[in-house]
């Protein structure tokens, strides 16, 4: 009985930290715009800290975008290859490296 009593207990505690951590002000946790202006609040930043904030917030979105975009790049080039390689019956290798020979001549 003693055993089905401390259960309950870790399992209570485990709820409680599952409902604390989602509720809590942090900006890991935040996940919508709402809660991420909380959490900025919160940090009482001067007008000088939240531009600076801005900046850096900018420049991460900027890189972001660029890195998605090549990505999306490079998928796009791998389809293309991809294609001629069913298109002409050769490997995928054997256009990389027909490419390859173009582009040095």
């Amino acid at each position: 009985m003693n055993t089905n009593i401390e259960l309950e207990s870790a399992i209570a505690a485990l709820d409680q930290y599952g409902y604390d951590k989602k509720h809590s002000s942090d900006l890991e946790q935040a996940r919508n715009k709402a809660q991420m202006l909380k959490y900025i609040d919160s940090l009482d930043f001067s007008l000088r800290r939240l531009l600076i904030l801005q900046e850096a917030v900018d420049e991460l979105v900027e890189k972001e975008k660029k890195l998605l975009a090549q990505k999306e790049n490079i998928q796009t080039y791998k389809t293309k290859i991809i294609n001629l390689s069913r298109q002409f019956n050769i490997s995928y290798d054997e256009v990389v490296q027909i490419m390859k020979q173009q582009e040095n001549s």
